[in-house]
């Protein structure tokens, strides 16, 4: 009996240390703990054909559609795909469409990251091009930290990085800014 025990003692003090040794590159091996996943199958529900209303105090801001939605977090996190954005003014007017490949809805934040061939296009003819784009519907404002460009119909702004309200017109670029207009010159 007491064979046995020193036996299975030492058997598993010969696995802890075989864990324990460096791999063949000298390094010991550290498991991690896994991050929450993104991947379809760990959704908590997938949803063809999403639909949501964009309010505020009950007055819509706009309709947020999507081919596909995968649902995490207790449907706080929404993973989209075929992104597409109408926006609304306060009196129900539309006001401009926003389209990207994919996108993450935060429910919590009201807060959408839009990614893939961002394009934003406003009923005034201004069109922005990113391919990452941020709408946080508390603060009133989209940004990026990627490159952009924002088509105007007498102006082009390119730039790194800008923060903006969703008309465009509190426009601020953050680095790398350039634009090109044209300039009449008078005759003599």
């Amino acid at each position: 009996m007491k064979w046995r025990t020193v036996a299975a003692l030492g058997l598993s003090a010969l696995v802890l240390s075989a864990a324990a040794c460096p791999n063949a590159k000298g390094k010991t091996q550290v498991k991690t703990k896994a991050t929450k996943s993104a991947i379809p199958d760990s959704a908590d529900q997938i949803i063809f054909g999403f639909r949501t209303f964009l309010t505020d105090q009950g007055i819509s801001k706009g309709v947020l559609l999507a081919d596909t939605a995968l649902s995490y977090d207790d449907a706080t996190r929404m993973e989209l795909r075929r992104v597409n954005v109408t926006f609304y003014t306060s009196v129900g007017i539309r006001d401009g469409v926003l389209t990207a490949k994919a996108g993450t809805y935060n429910l919590r934040l009201s807060r959408l990251d839009a990614r893939g061939d961002v394009v934003v296009v406003r009923d005034d003819g201004k069109r922005l091009s990113s391919q990452q784009l941020v709408y946080d519907q508390v603060r009133n404002q989209i940004f990026t930290d990627s490159t952009f460009v924002l088509n105007e119909p007498s102006r082009t702004f390119t730039g790194l990085g800008f923060e903006s309200d969703p008309q465009l017109t509190k426009f601020r670029c953050l680095r790398n800014c350039k634009g090109l207009a044209p300039v009449k010159i008078p005759t003599k």
